[in-house]
């Protein structure tokens, strides 16, 4: 298969400066990097091995010149190509970009970590409400388990009255580096520092109360607020209420997971309330004026004569408050028109006679219903 050109693989035209050329690289490397692209791995490596590719050949002015000459023909049998990052020679070109960029480094660079500040992780927190405690919010405090940083040592894991020792062997970098000159350029090797553990410092006389870490386990009683109209998979972030940082770094932020129980009269689709309420024959054909119940409390409905099992009636504003705006949904009354399972023998006959002085054993819509289905079947 064909090579793609190079200048199409880095998207940009072939009058690009050297500063267009490392710009689109730098952000090509960074959206198809595999540590990024965990989902699709394979894909992304072999996408990021092609845009290493055709930068190593472009940042370098005497290959650029032989590739616009002569295309992918002015290095065939003489390149590592595709497969890895060698058999360029020199400086190493984009190689050493990918690790100034993602390490902080020149030349190849692997492994260690900086000693500087480092922010500390988020936390998680589910949190139960009530039907009505989503849609109208609240107020509330809740105990939540997390490191924090120690009182007594301000967290510098030195007792009080000492100071921590800036690391000798590291020079408080928490790291420590091994350069090589080889043929693909210059290896930094990296690694953590053995003396400190990669902090930069060292503590003669611990801290008694968190025994030199600088941090201790507490469980904190934070005040959250709730917001009106939230649902079963919103998430609130509490900033700065996560675990302590490292080394003087920021504390993550607490998120707070919502969980709503269900409800024995509502159920809720959007911001809108269904409630269903039963009612008896008689009232459904006679009409009558009952009592439902809201959000806010109970509240009068009046119900037509003639009424349909099924039918819903619209309560305006006793809904659900709107999360992201003002004013709240409706609420829906679907009537259910419960039939007796038992009855008494004047009941019956009332019954029977109402059948009776209506002309027909049964309703005239069933009527229509069996009138349209002998019309359709024949029967």
């Amino acid at each position: 298969m064909s090579k793609k050109d190079y200048y199409e693989v880095l998207g940009v035209p072939k009058t690009a400066s050297e500063d267009e050329l490392k710009k689109a690289f730098r952000k090509l490397a960074r959206k198809y990097h595999p540590d990024v692209n965990r989902d699709n791995a394979k894909e992304a490596e072999e996408k990021f091995k092609e845009i290493n590719e055709a930068y190593e050949v472009l940042s370098n002015s005497e290959r650029r010149q032989q590739y616009d000459q002569f295309g992918h023909a002015a290095f065939d049998g003489s390149q590592g190509g595709a497969g890895g990052f060698g058999g360029f020679g020199g400086s190493g070109g984009g190689i050493n970009d990918l690790f100034d960029m993602f390490f902080g480094q020149s030349g190849f660079g692997f492994g260690g970590r900086s000693a500087g500040p480092e922010r500390g992780n988020d936390l998680r927190y589910d949190m139960e409400l009530t039907f009505e405690q989503a849609a109208f919010g609240l107020e509330t405090e809740i105990t939540v388990p997390r490191t924090e940083e120690c009182a007594t040592c301000q967290g510098s894991g030195a007792a009080p009255g000492t100071q921590p020792e800036v690391c000798p062997q590291c020079r408080g970098t928490g790291q420590t580096q091994v350069v090589r000159n080889t043929p693909l350029g210059r290896m930094v090797n990296v690694t953590t520092c053995d003396r400190c553990h990669g902090e930069g410092k060292i503590v003669h006389t611990p801290c008694k109360e968190c025994n030199g870490r600088g941090k201790v386990r507490a469980r904190r009683r934070i005040k959250v607020k709730i917001p009106a109209g939230v649902d079963s998979g919103a998430r609130l972030r509490v900033a700065n209420e996560g675990e302590a940082g490292m080394r003087s770094g920021p504390p993550g932020d607490l998120y707070v997971y919502i969980f709503v129980k269900q409800h024995k009269l509502f159920t809720r689709e959007g911001d809108e309330v269904i409630c269903e309420v039963p009612i008896s024959i008689v009232q459904a054909t006679l009409g009558d004026e009952i009592e439902v119940p809201t959000l806010d409390g109970k509240v009068s409905l009046r119900i037509p004569e003639g009424t349909q099992s099924g039918t819903a009636f619209r309560l305006k504003d006793k809904g659900i408050q709107h999360l992201r705006s003002h004013g709240r949904g409706d609420q829906h009354v679907r009537v259910k028109v419960v039939t007796p399972k038992k009855i008494s023998e004047r009941q019956r006959e009332l019954l029977l006679e109402f059948a009776k002085l209506g002309g027909s054993d049964i309703n005239p819509e069933e009527k229509g219903f069996f009138k349209k289905m002998k019309d359709a079947f024949g029967v």
